[in-house]
C-alpha cells in the first residue's frame, strides 16, 4: 500500500483531497488542529498538529517515519490566513501565515526526502491571491505567493527521478472557510467568476488526481478558478 500525507486534511480542499487519495488505496496521514476528530475512516490517520508550532512538525515527522518506509504523495495544502488591514498586520501574525503555508512544508519535504521514492507526487495547495492580489489580506497572498516558487523550485531537487512537483492554484471554493462570507460578497465574487458560482471541493480534488495521474505534468501551475477576473 502507497503512504500519502495531507496537511489541513480533515476539512475543506485537503478532506477532499484525502478521500480521493483514499478511493485510490493510498493509506493517509492528515495534520490537523480545531476539535478532535472522531469519526474512524479505514487507512485514515489523522494526527493533530499545530503548523504554527515548528516543535509539533517535526513530531508529526517523527512518527511519519516511525511507521512508513515510504511516502508516496505529499499535499501542502494547509494555511492559515489573518484578516487584519496591512498597517494593522502584526509580526506574528505574518509569521504564522508564513510558517503554515511555507516553512512548515519546506521542512516536511527536506525531512521526509530519503523516503520519497522515485515516480512519487508532491503537490501544494496555492491560491487566486497570489496572482489576483486580495484587499485585505497582503499576508496570505504572498505566503501563498511563496508556496508557488517553492513548487516550482522544487522540480529541480527532484530532477530525473520521474517525481513530479505542482500547484494546484484554486479560485473560491465552497468550504467552510467561506460560508462566513456576508452574501453581499459572495455574489460580488460570483460577478467577477464567469461561471457565476464557487467551487465544489470535489471538483478542485479532480485537478490533483490529475497531477497524481498524469506523470509528465511538473513544476506547473493549474489554475482551477472558474475564469475568475474574467472583467
Amino acid at each position: 500500500m502507497k503512504n500519502a500525507i495531507v496537511t489541513g486534511g480533515t476539512s475543506g480542499i485537503g478532506l477532499g483531497v484525502a478521500q480521493m487519495l483514499l478511493a485510490k488505496g493510498y493509506k493517509v496521514y492528515a495534520t490537523y488542529i480545531g476539535a478532535d476528530w472522531t469519526e474512524e475512516i479505514e487507512n485514515f490517520i489523522p494526527i493533530k498538529t499545530d503548523q504554527t508550532r515548528r516543535e509539533e512538525v517535526y513530531q508529526f515527522i517523527a512518527r511519519v517515519k516511525e511507521e512508513c518506509e515510504t511516502i508516496d504523495c505529499i499535499v501542502c495544502n494547509a494555511g492559515m490566513s489573518i484578516r487584519k488591514s496591512f498597517t494593522e498586520t502584526e509580526d506574528e501574525d505574518w509569521d504564522k501565515m508564513m510558517e503554515v503555508a511555507v516553512n512548515s512544508h519546506y521542512i516536511l519535504v527536506r525531512e521526509l526526502f530519503s523516503l520519497i521514492p522515485h515516480g512519487s507526487r508532491i503537490l501544494f495547495t496555492g491560491s487566486q491571491t497570489a496572482i489576483h492580489p486580495h484587499a485585505t489580506v497582503l499576508g496570505y497572498g504572498v505566503a501563498k505567493s511563496a508556496v508557488h516558487g517553492l513548487a516550482k523550485n522544487l522540480v529541480k531537487e527532484f530532477e530525473g527521478t520521474g517525481t513530479t512537483v505542482n500547484a494546484i492554484v484554486p479560485g473560491f471554493v465552497d468550504t467552510p472557510w467561506q460560508k462566513e462570507k456576508p452574501e453581499e460578497i459572495k455574489q460580488n465574487i460570483y460577478r467577477k467568476t464567469a461561471i457565476h458560482r464557487f467551487a465544489s471541493v470535489a471538483e478542485v480534488a479532480d485537478a490533483f488526481r490529475f497531477c497524481i495521474d498524469n506523470p509528465f505534468v511538473n513544476g506547473s501551475l493549474i489554475e482551477v478558478n472558474g475564469g475568475y477576473c474574467y472583467k
